[in-house]
């Protein structure tokens, strides 16, 4: 089965004030029917780093079986990981990047790789504020998530 997902975190203008962390995923199952998940979490006090990784991280967990999956974000530090192989030089140095300088949110790096085991992911960056259709929906996440109170919305995916 094929899975796309939109996802986006906010800090709301201040990178350790409340912010938050939204996923959309998107699918057809095997009848050809369309179906869709939203997940946001709103007002954590977090960088917004780690709040784009926490949103990936929710996307995939909560798929059941194994997917190709799509991941839009217009995150480039989590879409260059992958795509630019950072996180294998980070891997092999130990967790470490340039001159032994610690590679931050190791925690939440470790859990994004776990929650990927069992799927084939592809990172596609979405370009921030490019005002196009794939921006419009990882935006709207993001400002969903931020104004959110912990909203977790289940539009279907239960059986992906």
């Amino acid at each position: 089965m094929k899975v796309t997902i939109y996802t986006d975190g906010a800090a709301r203008g201040n990178p350790n004030g409340p912010g938050g962390y939204g996923t959309v995923l998107m699918y057809v199952d095997s009848k050809g029917e369309c179906h869709r998940r939203e997940l946001s979490a709103g007002y954590i006090k977090t960088t917004n780093n780690r709040m784009e990784l926490m949103a990936a991280i929710a996307g995939l967990e909560a798929l059941i079986r194994p997917c190709e999956v799509e991941l839009y974000s217009d995150s480039q530090y989590l879409v260059k990981a992958f795509n630019d192989h950072w996180i294998d030089g980070w891997i092999k140095k130990g967790w470490k990047r340039g001159k032994n300088e610690p590679v931050k949110n190791v925690d939440l790096w470790k859990r994004l790789l776990a929650a990927m085991e069992k799927h084939e992911v592809h990172f596609i960056w979405v370009k921030g504020h490019a005002g196009t259709p794939e921006n419009e929906r990882c935006d709207q996440l993001a400002v969903e998530a931020a104004l959110g109170d912990n909203l977790m919305e289940d539009k279907g995916l239960s059986h992906a």
